[in-house]
């Protein structure tokens, strides 16, 4: 009996189906959802600053980015960190990103060159990680990568409130410190591709 309750268990810790994971999931199907009401806003001429559209753009991503924090918090309080949720949560968090940044380019809030180094990090990432896993050595994540993530999302709250606002002295200053921020981000994206670029380098050189 004691067997299989054993099994039970082990069963129950390897199911994808983690509060953690649900989170990320969500944040994942909500991403389209908050670009359609992020669009219609920019589109609508009657939607200018500081309508509810606007409003409801700002909120939704603010929401959809605090999810990045609780799903890891959920995984590592409850002992439930899945290869899925592994798999998963780089994506969501890459989409969250690359969707506000192409919506930020629309908008002339962004430079394109700013949005080429974080697609050029994102790929580099990706196709390491995949190089690296194919010779069976694990990286571990540095703090490089959450600190770039969090400032850029922070970076990209603060231009989507800038939008909701009408334009003047307190609008500018949103704006600035966005820029600030969004210039940090920028900075800690090549740093962190950098870092993960040499720390998998000998695993690159070594692998046929």
């Amino acid at each position: 009996m004691s067997a299989k309750k054993g099994v039970r268990k082990a069963r129950v810790k390897q199911s994808i189906w983690t509060p953690a994971n649900v989170v990320t999931l969500v944040r994942v199907a909500f991403m389209p959802v908050w670009l359609l009401v992020a669009e219609f806003a920019r589109t609508n001429e009657m939607l200018n600053a500081g309508t509810s559209i606007a409003w409801a753009s700002f909120i939704l991503y603010t929401l959809i980015a605090l999810t990045d924090k609780l799903d890891g918090y959920l995984a590592r309080s409850r002992q439930e960190v899945t290869t899925f949720g592994k798999f998963l949560d780089p994506i969501a968090d890459k989409l969250c990103v690359t969707c506000a940044m192409l919506y930020l380019l629309e908008l002339d809030l962004v430079p394109s060159w700013a949005v080429l180094v974080i697609l050029a990090r994102e790929f580099l990432v990706s196709g390491l990680r995949m190089v690296v896993a194919s010779e069976g050595t694990v990286i571990a994540a540095s703090n490089l990568g959450k600190w770039k993530t969090a400032t850029t999302m922070l970076a990209i709250g603060g231009y989507l409130f800038s939008v909701t606002i009408p334009f003047g002295a307190f609008a500018a200053v949103v704006q600035m410190a966005s820029h600030v921020l969004m210039a940090a981000a920028i900075v800690l994206t090549a740093w962190s591709g950098i870092d993960y670029l040499i720390k998998s380098w000998p695993s690159v050189a070594g692998a046929r």
